[in-house]
């Protein structure tokens, strides 16, 4: 769902930076240079394919992974004359903070995010061992500079001047418990955390990892309405992950290109609330009626496949991690003016009768600039019917994160 036009990009190597620096000192904007000629033989010290055809929306560190990270950040060329010959220079220039930096989601999704050349700055927050993480992420040859932030105390300085925040924070699953079970530890966090952004960057992208997501995000926007700040164009549900799921289970399931499918998932982030319309599968795909019940439950149900699987060492992280990188470097395009860039997010909608919804969105400067009505349209009626048994389960998850976030400022 991450939206580059398919197209041919050939990139060289690029100018590297790492290091840890103090938080006190301002960052500068950073220049990669790229030589085309050199068709993708680096990429930070990474190995690629000599040649790689990119061809789809839907990659962000797949098989494809260095084509269409360089895709996603680098102008497109206009034609084979210009590939060959021009040098082009994206710039670093976006500062990210991760809030929760040294969980278990924080760390991979941090790594991943300083191997974007759009970041020229990369903040890391949490409430302990977050020295550590970035002490490790600084040695990484890429163009982010890694400041760190301990504490409460220094929560307000993490925030200062960031484009996109990302906020994993939050305890993860284990066996046997629902999203649910994590609202009233998660609900808390969320509400900190969102308040500090609110009075420090309140016209950064605001990514809302932290389940349950179906709450959480209603929670955020009740605290930066409280605020004065809320913009609904730039709070996201990351909801990325069922994408990422349902292209690789329906590509698995019918011997697909994984790179060529894009299946867009509506709803929430939990269980039946998660709703894949394979359907609308890219490229158009035909499903008996037994294929699409069995992928529609493993596509539901795959948080609970890690989270046993894992037998309580931990829930969906790394995949998580993974999808999460891939919204913030669909972000990072679109306030970098990339005009394509669509993505799957749980949003403030008007779509249904429900006040938050999942469904593609169109990403821009400004944030959300249309919500993508059309997949909506003609549904087959099993997704049609799992369409309006949802709608029952997320209404409560709104109802009741809104209800949370007005008790606590009555309460206050």
């Amino acid at each position: 769902m991450a939206a580059a036009s398919a197209t041919t990009l050939s990139v060289g190597s690029a100018t590297s930076f790492g290091s840890i620096v103090s938080p006190k000192l301002q960052s500068k904007a950073f220049i990669a240079k790229c030589n085309t000629r050199d068709y993708l033989r680096s990429f930070s010290g990474l190995k690629a394919e000599a040649f790689v055809r990119c061809e789809s929306e839907s990659s962000f560190l797949g098989n494809e992974s260095i084509a269409a990270l360089r895709q996603s950040i680098t102008p497109k060329a206009r034609n084979q004359k210009q590939r060959s010959s021009n040098h082009v220079q994206p710039q670093a220039s976006y500062k990210v903070a991760v809030l929760g930096a040294s969980g278990g989601i924080g760390q991979p999704l941090a790594l991943l995010i300083k191997m974007s050349p759009l970041v020229s700055s990369l903040h890391l927050y949490d409430i302990a061992n977050v020295k550590g993480v970035a002490a490790d992420l600084s040695h990484c040859n890429t163009p982010a500079q890694v400041f760190d932030f301990t504490g409460a105390s220094e929560l307000a300085n993490s925030l200062k001047g960031i484009d996109v925040v990302v906020i994993p924070a939050g305890v993860p699953r284990k066996p046997g418990m629902t999203r649910d079970d994590l609202f009233n530890i998660n609900a808390n966090i969320v509400k900190s955390l969102v308040e500090a952004v609110a009075d420090n960057c309140p016209d950064a992208f605001i990514h809302i990892i932290s389940n349950p997501v179906n709450s959480t995000v209603p929670i955020a926007a009740e605290v930066l309405k409280q605020k004065g700040v809320y913009d609904p164009k730039k709070l996201f549900g990351v909801t990325t992950l069922d994408v990422v799921r349902a292209n690789t289970f329906v590509a698995q399931k019918k011997n697909l290109k994984l790179i060529d499918v894009d299946v867009p998932v509506i709803g929430g982030h939990a269980g039946i609330t998660i709703l894949p319309l394979l359907s609308k599968t890219r490229p158009s795909t035909t499903f008996t009626d037994e294929e699409v019940q069995e992928l529609t439950v493993r596509i539901q149900n795959a948080g609970t496949e890690v989270v046993e699987a894992k037998a309580g060492a931990g829930s969906a992280t790394l995949s998580m991690a993974y999808a999460a990188a891939r919204f913030v470097e669909s972000s990072l395009r679109a306030l970098d003016g990339d005009a394509d860039v669509y993505e799957c997010s749980y949003v403030q909608s008007d779509l249904t009768e429900l006040p938050f919804f999942a469904s593609r969105v169109k990403l821009g400067r400004n944030g959300i600039e249309a919500l993508i009505s059309s997949d909506l349209r003609g549904l087959t009626e099993y997704e049609q019917k799992a369409l309006e048994a949802l709608k029952i389960e997320l209404k409560a998850s709104i109802e009741k994160g809104i209800a949370y976030a007005q008790k606590q400022t009555v309460s206050a």
